[in-house]
C-alpha cells in the first residue's frame, strides 16, 4: 500500500512489558488486554482532523526488546511524533528510554520541533518505583512533555493522544474530525453569514 503523505505517524517506544500495546489499544479500540503478548511490530489507524481536511493517524506500536535496531531506526525517521512509555513500578523501563531519546535527538536533529510524551503507565499500580515528580525531572530535562496514564483504567489515554497532536507546531491535527463539532462550534457556524442591522 502506498504511503500517502497526510499521515500523521506517531511512533510509540519502551521497554517489554510497560503497557505500550495497551495504551494504544485502549485509544484505538477502548479495549484492555490482562494478558501480556510481546509485540514484534503494529500499527493502528485511527481518521484525525488535520488542517481542517481529515488524515490517518498512524500509530506504530514498536517492539519492547532491542533486537531490530534497524527497525527502531526506520520507525524513527518516518515518525513525526513519540511516545515514550516506562512503567512507574520499574526504575529500569524509565532508564531503558534513554537510548532510544538519543536515537531521536540523533535521526531528528532539532527535537524542539518534535512532539515528544514522556509516559508513565501504569499509574493505578500500588506498587511503584517511581513518583510523578521524577518523570516530570527528566521531561524537564528532555525537554519534553509529560503525563501518567493508566491503560487498565483508561485514565489520560485519550487526552495523551490529544496533548500529543496538540504539541504538533508545524500543522494543526485534532483528534475532532469535522463533522464531530462542538455545540459552540455549530452556534458559531449557524451565526456566522447572518447579518444585523444596526
Amino acid at each position: 500500500m502506498p504511503e500517502q503523505s497526510n499521515d500523521y505517524r506517531v511512533v510509540v517506544f519502551g521497554a517489554a512489558g510497560v503497557g505500550k500495546s495497551s495504551l494504544v489499544l485502549r485509544f484505538v479500540r477502548g479495549t484492555f488486554r490482562e494478558t501480556y503478548v510481546p509485540t514484534i511490530e503494529d500499527t493502528y489507524r485511527q481518521v484525525i482532523s488535520c488542517d481542517k481536511s481529515i488524515c490517518t493517524l498512524q500509530i506504530t506500536d514498536t517492539t519492547g526488546s532491542h533486537q531490530f535496531p534497524a527497525m527502531q531506526r526506520l520507525s524513527i525517521s518516518k515518525g513525526h511524533a513519540f511516545i515514550l512509555v516506562y512503567s512507574v513500578t520499574s526504575r529500569q523501563s524509565l532508564e531503558d528510554l534513554q537510548p532510544i531519546f538519543e536515537q531521536i535527538c540523533h535521526i531528528k536533529g532539532d527535537i524542539q520541533k518534535i512532539p515528544i510524551m514522556l509516559v508513565g503507565n501504569k499509574s493505578d499500580e500500588v506498587q511503584r518505583e517511581l513518583d510523578a515528580v521524577e518523570g516530570q525531572a527528566l521531561a524537564t530535562k528532555w525537554k519534553c512533555s509529560f503525563m501518567e496514564t493508566s491503560a487498565k483504567m483508561n485514565y489520560n489515554v485519550q487526552e495523551l493522544f490529544q496533548e500529543l497532536l496538540n504539541l504538533e507546531k508545524r500543522r494543526t491535527v485534532s483528534l475532532q474530525v469535522e463533522g464531530k463539532k462542538s455545540k459552540q462550534q455549530k452556534k458559531k457556524d449557524k451565526l456566522q453569514g447572518k447579518c444585523s442591522v444596526m
